[in-house]
């Protein structure tokens, strides 16, 4: 069972991981975005690392929801919204419980991805972030390990694409050639809740 602390863990160790890949993200972002992806990730989680260490939630779900909220509060670009509905999403879907399952943590997160799916209108396939949580989450039945290694490579698999949602799309054929940004971020998340996961046993 996951406790409140496994999720405030797991939040650090993607503030940890974003402000390693920051510069990577941002270079991703270059040729097919605004340049601006890293430092946008960089600015909403250590905010959530911050907000997590003045208002330490009890529960799971309430973890998450103030992750979102920061998120959504603190990061511009389409980024916040998406990746704050993710976390209030799947924090919504966890409700009060003091501890989850490793069950109820997917069931939860495959909400979270329908919602952004939902919001940004993108399936699997449109070079998105979806493109590493999809498969990242559905991999969740199988291991942590399974789940780190289906988003990273769904992360890669977004190379040859042709965007057809975000800022990316508008570049048509010139947004080939390069990994999408969002989904390189959405494996960080997976990969940290994998070695949050893994260091906890």
């Amino acid at each position: 069972m996951r406790d409140a602390e496994f999720f405030k863990s797991w939040m650090a160790a993607i503030a940890d991981a974003v402000e390693r890949e920051a510069d990577r993200l941002t270079e991703l972002d270059s040729p097919i975005g605004d340049a601006d992806h890293g430092s946008n990730l960089l600015r909403g989680f250590t905010a959530v690392r911050a907000a997590l260490d003045t208002d330490s939630p009890s529960a799971p779900g309430a973890v998450l929801q103030l992750a979102g909220r920061t998120l959504i509060s603190t990061v511009g670009g389409a980024s916040g919204p998406l990746y704050g509905t993710l976390l209030r999403r799947t924090g919504k879907e966890l409700a009060d419980a003091a501890e989850v399952s490793d069950e109820d943590l997917r069931r939860a997160l495959d909400a979270g991805v329908r919602a952004v799916a939902a919001l940004g209108g993108a399936a699997p396939g449109d070079k998105t972030m979806l493109d590493a949580l999809v498969p990242g989450v559905a991999a969740l039945t199988v291991s942590y390990g399974a789940a780190r290694a289906a988003a990273e490579e769904g992360a890669l698999a977004t190379v040859p694409l042709r965007a057809r949602k975000g800022r990316a799309s508008y570049l048509g054929e010139r947004s080939v050639g390069h990994q999408d940004p969002g989904a390189t971020s959405s494996a960080l998340l997976l990969t940290a809740l994998a070695d949050t996961a893994e260091g906890s046993r």
